[in-house]
């Protein structure tokens, strides 16, 4: 078995690398310059250069290989660059997949994407691409949901932890009702390793949430626990959060986009079955210890 790894020099990318790695998996990780890849090298695995937007570079990342775990994507851009990166890339790579009689595709994908929300945003929209892409390619393929990843050194978590520790008033966008189901980055990145041969696994598409369903008020209380703060929460109407991110989205460091309020405002983040729980049997981080390992 060898194992093409696409995204793997983003956030999760690294740890389903490692992940696959300790499985005793031969992986390949596709990279668009080599520096990039040298912590994934470190990891054991080969790296080919090459870009989802280049077909050519794609057949030849994928020569010999039997598996493919595809985990590009962008968070802003214009619409025409999600278009590019994400919902053409994912069918150069199909096409390439299909060229090389792969066993099966494994898709990272987003909780929240659906029939209705692909129309939210441009993220929804070509996420719900990329999974159409992969359903009806022909090859078997495992699709992914993660509800929110969180990981120290990554992702929105630090965020949240840096508001909290020095704010002593944290703003939350909207009411603060919408429940999220936030899960480790380790326990995403298992879930891939696993995937890659399950049988239980073939043909499905799984949500993935942690074990602890919370508001964004009680994600908010929780963190302050953790680092026990006491802390004043604000609430900012999503239309005032929105003009400002519309004036800052492009800087870098930017903490939101208004496509994010947007994904904020679609509605609650949470898994609605128990089927990854129940295929894979992995033990889940709580969210509290997920927080004590990001601070």
């Amino acid at each position: 078995m060898r194992i093409l790894v696409t995204g793997g020099t983003g956030f999760v990318g690294p740890r389903v690398v490692h992940a696959l790695r300790a499985h005793g998996r031969d992986v390949r990780a596709l990279v668009r310059r080599p520096e990039r890849g040298a912590h994934l090298a470190g990891l054991g695995a080969k790296l080919s250069v090459g870009d989802v937007t280049d077909p050519a570079s794609l057949r030849a990342a994928l020569e010999g290989c039997t598996h493919v775990v595809h985990l590009v994507a962008i968070l802003k851009g214009r619409p025409q660059d999600f278009d590019r990166v994400m919902t053409q890339g994912t069918r150069n790579l199909v096409a390439a997949a299909k060229e090389a009689g792969l066993e099966r595709f494994v898709l990272m994908s987003a909780l929240g994407t659906t029939a209705t929300t692909k129309d939210v945003v441009p993220y929804f929209g070509a996420k719900w691409a990329m999974e159409q892409e992969v359903q009806g390619s022909g090859l078997e393929y495992t699709i992914f949901r993660p509800s929110f990843v969180f990981g120290r050194g990554g992702g929105a978590l630090p965020t949240f932890v840096r508001q909290v520790r020095y704010s002593p008033v944290v703003t939350v966008i909207g009411s603060g009702r919408q429940r999220i189901q936030p899960i480790w980055i380790d326990d995403v990145a298992e879930y891939f390793a696993r995937a890659v041969e399950a049988p239980g696994a073939a043909n499905r598409t799984f949500e993935l949430g942690g074990p602890d369903v919370v508001s964004w008020d009680g994600l908010y209380q929780t963190i302050a626990n953790v680092l026990g703060k006491r802390r004043r929460l604000v609430h900012v109407p999503a239309s005032v959060a929105r003009a400002g991110a519309s004036a800052t989205q492009w800087a870098p460091g930017a903490p939101l986009t208004t496509d994010q309020i947007s994904m904020i405002e679609a509605g609650d983040n949470v898994v609605a079955s128990s089927d990854a729980v129940d295929t894979f049997q992995l033990p889940l981080v709580p969210l509290e210890e997920q927080i004590r390992r990001a601070t």
